[in-house]
């Protein structure tokens, strides 16, 4: 789903907004979806030989660039080549598997992992260096769509608009009031309902994106096994973070980032995000007891939530 809010004076005509929205994200789903077998990444993936030149669009193009930054800056906590790792822990399209993997089936598919098995060439191309390399980059992809239907509404003259995919978010200018844009972070509680409020952070031309492990996991002899899969070592990630939030000028960044930080926990990922221009996070950490710990960068700031 997605939501747009558009300020706008009385005079300002909507019409076709959504029209352009939906071309818009279609087409990016044309190329980035690996749901639609025909899509770009789809066909690259279907591609078996070594070294072939396969040509792709820009915004493919982009998102590999950024997906290529992501994944240097996290010194490869992030990749974009992780999905078998993810299917082989039994969170892939099969449903949940509630066994964990041999050791010798988790080294055999770190194999076919690694962003740097794919050669991206500036002029618009992607070349495997490894026949069984795949690309998945919905964890980044998403917030390219939220930052492609931000473009649409500056074309069209919009200054102050709200923009939310899947609740990756982009907040421009400010809203009716004159107040900034209000985000919520959901409670990272596999308990809470998904309107449950646990901070809030206001928003002006910066981008929004969390992501968390308490919505999606696997409950393995008593105790819950993370979807969130460290490409690095081919296991799930058990540095107790459930939710990593992260403030960027655009949602694309902010949504690899989100994914980054995840994994590196908080030491590391604090470390990553105070060197960059323009980013900030909030990582929070489940301790026994479920008691939740909050590892702010130093210039996050948030609201807290009212009473649900």
């Amino acid at each position: 789903t997605y939501h747009v809010t558009v300020v706008a004076s009385p005079s300002r005509s909507g019409d076709g907004l959504q029209e352009a929205i939906d071309r818009r994200l279609n087409e990016v789903n044309r190329q980035l979806s690996t749901w639609q077998e025909d899509s770009e990444i789809s066909r690259f993936n279907r591609v078996a030989g070594v070294g072939e030149e396969f040509p792709i669009s820009s915004d493919f193009l982009a998102v590999m660039e950024a997906a290529a930054e992501v994944h240097t800056l996290s010194g490869g906590a992030w990749d974009g080549t992780v999905s078998p790792l993810v299917v082989l822990w039994g969170f892939g399209p099969g449903g949940p598997s509630l066994s964990s993997p041999s050791d010798e089936r988790i080294a055999q598919t770190l194999d076919e992992v690694g962003f740097d098995k794919i050669e991206i060439r500036p002029m618009g191309a992607l070349v495997k260096r490894h026949a069984a390399v795949t690309v998945d980059l919905s964890s980044i992809a998403k917030g390219y769509g939220v930052d492609a239907v931000a473009g649409i509404l500056r074309e069209e003259g919009f200054s102050d608009f709200l923009v939310e995919i899947g609740g990756e978010v982009f907040g421009a200018g400010r809203r009716r009031d004159g107040r900034p844009w209000r985000v919520g972070i959901n409670r990272p509680d596999p308990e809470a309902g998904s309107g449950e409020v646990y901070k809030i952070v206001p928003l002006g031309d910066q981008a929004l994106a969390t992501s968390g492990d308490y919505r999606s996991y696997v409950l393995e002899d008593g105790r819950r096994r993370s979807h969130v899969i460290d490409p690095r070592t081919g296991e799930p990630v058990t540095n107790r973070v459930v939710s990593a939030t992260v403030l960027a000028p655009s949602c694309m960044r902010a949504d690899g980032l989100a994914t980054a930080v995840m994994v590196m926990g908080p030491e590391a990922g604090l470390a990553l995000v105070e060197g960059l221009d323009g980013v900030e996070a909030l990582i929070v950490v489940e301790r026994r007891g479920g008691f939740l710990e909050e590892h702010p960068s130093s210039g996050f700031r948030t609201e807290d939530a009212p009473d649900q």
